[in-house]
């Protein structure tokens, strides 16, 4: 990942191969903003003329390359629209940061003079250019094109601490999301239940993170019959990484769990076969509370975490789960199998009862979990359902102000009582209708959590990208839901966000 760093150079002299030059659109036309000024005066009375002839509007995210032909100290200057002067926030820094340092290619240094009115705009400046810049190449024998490896932020007050604050929880939260993206992305044979265990063992930080892998044997001992139900065809014996963060004198407890399904087939109930190419995605959530916990502890936020990722490869053999089967959850539960392509909540399910154990102040868990979710709110929105009608307005507005889109789902009565209807268990694992998918197994996975206050977070939609890229979001892989949760973290650790829940 690149480095990221803040100065107060002025645009016009900044020694980086490219300056990134913010323009919003005024009632009087195109004007650079104030971080750019100087730039826009080195080219003289040309410069929005010039701009105009290369049909740039200052459009959000619209670019235009323009020569410095000397008039400043970079070779390239990239002016990139902001949009309507008095509509900017956060958000739209992000994008017109990624859409700037994506322009510029073969280039070692970039510097980014865009609008910064304090510590959150050089954040939001800084993880714009971070996640926008990056490419997984991990499988390809051609190099791709140079991208900067040295990002600049321009701003006043850049040695301050709250600045350099700013450019550290950038960095530390981008190189989590890239994190949770780079196992996203990983081909599922390369990244079986215990090859994932391992790998999240095995990474380096600097925070004290103890990591426990729980092996099938020691499953079966717990009684985990969800995890061993939906692993039991695969060849992969699956397993359950736990990760815990333990502050001195924490302002909050939180459990985090995460959906680790590291290729869904859909079992027995077998998926099409286009269904399954993108099906390696399907331990986003997972990825996403460990990449979560260990950026919680980097920050040193004074938050308990243990977060917890069953992970198990869903196949079709002569082992594997069959519909009709009854399992025995970890709670002494039984569930009625009826769709083995359902498994993700089966394995949350198992989970979610160690994560409340401890009696936690909140739970939340990640899963890519109903292609029903995608139908009601698409493929960048995730939903957000709970057993607290406080949190469930909440984490919306916690997910928006890290630049993640989320929107509060209910879980209604006649849903939950379909999960405790079946004649052959205790709860019915799948839904009996073809409609309200994401409600009852929000609904399934709300008999596991006891009197815990808990958010379920699905981003079936958000967690893989298999259209073009866009903004700061690359194809493939996202890391979707890790700075949701972050930030949660965050804001526990002031006490605002529990506060009166």
């Amino acid at each position: 990942m690149p480095t990221l760093s803040a100065r107060s150079t002025k645009a016009s002299t900044v020694r980086t191969d490219a300056v990134v030059i913010g323009v919003v659109q005024t009632g009087k036309g195109l004007v650079a903003v104030d971080e750019a000024t100087d730039v826009a005066k080195a080219f003289g009375r040309g410069f929005v003329p010039m701009l105009s002839s290369l049909g740039f509007e200052g459009k959000p995210g619209q670019v235009a390359k323009l020569p410095s032909a000397h008039v400043v100290d970079t070779a390239l200057v990239v002016a990139v629209g902001l949009g309507d002067a008095d509509s900017l926030d956060s958000e739209r820094l992000r994008r017109a940061a990624a859409a700037g340092v994506q322009a510029v290619s073969n280039a070692v240094s970039v510097a980014l003079a865009l609008p910064v009115e304090g510590a959150a705009d050089v954040q939001a400046v800084g993880e714009g250019a971070l996640l926008g810049l990056y490419s997984y190449d991990a499988y390809r024998t051609a190099e791709s094109n140079g991208r900067p490896s040295d990002v600049v932020v321009l701003c006043d007050r850049a040695r301050s601490r709250d600045i350099k604050q700013a450019v550290d929880t950038a960095q530390i939260v981008c190189r989590a999301v890239n994190m949770a993206r780079d196992w996203v992305n990983t081909p599922p044979n390369d990244l079986t239940p215990a090859v994932f265990a391992e790998q999240i063992a095995a990474h380096k930080s600097d925070a004290k993170v103890k990591v426990t892998i729980l092996d099938d044997k020691e499953l079966a001992k717990q009684g985990c019959g969800g995890i061993l139900g939906v692993g039991q065809g695969s060849v992969h014996p699956p397993r359950l990484a736990q990760l815990t963060w333990s502050p001195r004198r924490p302002a909050a407890r939180i459990a985090l769990v995460g959906k680790g399904i590291t290729f869904d087939s859909g079992g027995l109930s077998l998926k099409p076969g286009t269904s399954m190419m993108t099906m390696k995605c399907d331990m986003s959530g997972a990825a996403a509370v460990v990449a979560a916990t260990y950026a919680i502890a980097e920050l040193g936020l004074p938050v308990a975490v243990t977060a917890y990722a069953p992970l198990a490869e869903n196949m079709p053999s002569g082992t594997a789960a069959r519909p009709g089967d009854v399992l025995t959850m970890r709670n002494g539960k039984t569930v009625e199998v009826l769709n083995t392509d359902a498994e993700g909540r089966l394995v949350l399910g198992d989970a979610l009862d160690m994560a409340v154990e401890d009696e936690p102040d909140l739970v939340v868990d990640v899963a890519t979990l109903t292609g029903a979710c995608m139908v009601a709110l698409g493929t960048r929105v995730g939903g957000v359902l709970s057993n607290d009608e406080a949190l469930l307005h909440r984490i919306p507005a916690v997910a928006g102000r890290a630049g993640e889109a989320m929107w509060p789902l209910p879980i209604p009565e006649d849903i939950g009582a379909k999960v405790t209807s079946s004649v052959m268990a205790d709860l019915r694992q799948h839904n009996p209708e073809p409609y309200g998918g994401t409600l009852f197994a929000a609904a399934f996975l709300r008999a596991f959590v006891k009197d815990a206050r808990w958010v379920h977070l699905d981003v079936a939609g958000p967690a893989y990208n298999d259209g073009d890229a866009h903004g700061y979001t690359p194809k493939g892989g996202t890391g979707a839901a890790v700075r949701t949760l972050v930030r949660l973290a965050q804001e526990a650790a002031t006490g605002d966000l529990l506060e009166d829940v």
